[in-house]
C-alpha cells in the first residue's frame, strides 16, 4: 500500500438562517496519513497527534479507520489489509467546526484512493462520494463544503420513507476573501443534544423569514455588504433553542459586536461561534474569551480565512 495522506478542513455551517443548508470552509485541518501496519503492529493501529489525541480510538474503531474499511470493501470486494492510520488532528472535536465530516471524508477518501477511484471523480458535486458522505455524516451542510471548498449552498433529502438514497443538489457561491473569527468554549455539547433541541415543526412565518434571511446572506457576503450581513444574519428555527443551553453565549455573541463584528452566529449547532466583519479580528475574539469566561467557561479563539478549495488526497 502506498502512503496516501488526506486533508480535510474545518467547516461553519448554518451561518445563522442558513439551517442545514449553508456552510463555509474554513483554513483550519484535520489530516489523515495511511499507510501499511508495521511489523508487530496488533493489526490495525491508530495513532492521533493533536485535537483529541487523549480520547480517541487506536484501533479499528476509530471513526476515520472504520469508515475506510467499510468503504475499501465495499468498493473491492475485499477486506482491507490491516494498516497504520496517523490522525493529525487541528479541528477540536464538538466545537461546531465539522470534525465528524472531517473523519467521515477523511475514511471515505482514502478507501477511494487506496482503491484507485481517479481523483477527478471525487470532487464532483453530484457524485456518489459526497452523497455517501452525507449519508454517513447527516450533515450536508459540512460535508459539501469540507469536499468542494468555498461557500456552499446544499439541498439533500432522502428519496423516500422506504428508500434510504440520499439526493443532493449542491451550488458553490463565489465570494471575495473573507476573513472572520471563531471561538469555542470548553463545553461539551454533542450534536445530538443540539439536534434535540430543535423543534420538529416551525411556523410558517418562521420558515419565510429564514429563507428570507439566508437568501441575504449569500447575497451579504458575495458583496462584502456587511450592513447587509448585519441585518440579515438573525434565525428564528434553531439558534433561539440552542443559545440558551450553552452558557455564555449569548455574552459572547454581544462582545463581539461590541467589539465591532457585523455579525455573530453559532458555528453549527455550536458551542462554538463564528464572527464577520472587517475589524481587528484578534480584539474581537479576546472579547469573546473574556464573556465565556464571566459565565465560568475557558475558551480559544482562531482568525480564519474562508477557504476557496476543499479536501486534498496526495499519494507518495
Amino acid at each position: 500500500m502506498n502512503r496516501i495522506t488526506v486533508r480535510v478542513p474545518a467547516t461553519s455551517a448554518n451561518l445563522g438562517p442558513g439551517f442545514d443548508c449553508l456552510g463555509l470552509a474554513l483554513d483550519l485541518w484535520n489530516e489523515f496519513e495511511l499507510g501499511e501496519a508495521r511489523p508487530g503492529d496488533p493489526g490495525t493501529v491508530v495513532e492521533t497527534l493533536g485535537e483529541g489525541a487523549a480520547s480517541m480510538p487506536t484501533d479499528g474503531g476509530h471513526l476515520v479507520a472504520r469508515t475506510f474499511a467499510a468503504e475499501y470493501k465495499a468498493l473491492t470486494g475485499q477486506p482491507a489489509a490491516p494498516f497504520r492510520l496517523v490522525c493529525r488532528n487541528a479541528v477540536p472535536a464538538g466545537s461546531g467546526l465539522g470534525s465528524s465530516s472531517t473523519a467521515v471524508l477523511g475514511g471515505l477518501l482514502l478507501a477511494h484512493a487506496a482503491a484507485g477511484a481517479p481523483q477527478a471523480n471525487l470532487y464532483n458535486p453530484d457524485g456518489a462520494l459526497l452523497t455517501r458522505a452525507i449519508a454517513l455524516e447527516g450533515h450536508g451542510d459540512n460535508v459539501a463544503p469540507a469536499l468542494l471548498g468555498g461557500l456552499v449552498i446544499v439541498s439533500s433529502h432522502q428519496a423516500s420513507a422506504t428508500d434510504p438514497t440520499i439526493h443532493a443538489i449542491t451550488h458553490r457561491v463565489r465570494i471575495p476573501a473573507l476573513k472572520v473569527v471563531v471561538c469555542v468554549p470548553d463545553f461539551h455539547f454533542l450534536t445530538t443534544t443540539a439536534r434535540a433541541a430543535v423543534p420538529t415543526l416551525i411556523s410558517r412565518s418562521d420558515a419565510v423569514f429564514n429563507v428570507g434571511r439566508a437568501l441575504l446572506v449569500i447575497q451579504a457576503l458575495q458583496s462584502e455588504d456587511y450592513g447587509l450581513l448585519n441585518q440579515s444574519m438573525d434565525d428564528r428555527i434553531h439558534e433561539p433553542y440552542r443559545f440558551p443551553v450553552i452558557p455564555g453565549s449569548r455574552m459572547a455573541q454581544d462582545a463581539a459586536r461590541t467589539a465591532g463584528a457585523a455579525a455573530v452566529a453559532l458555528s453549527g449547532a455550536g458551542p462554538g461561534l463564528i464572527a464577520f466583519g472587517k475589524v481587528n479580528h484578534h480584539a474581537v475574539g479576546a472579547e469573546m474569551v473574556a464573556a465565556f469566561g464571566r459565565s465560568g467557561l475557558t475558551a480559544r479563539y482562531w482568525v480564519l480565512d474562508a477557504l476557496a478549495t476543499g479536501a486534498t488526497v496526495s499519494c507518495a
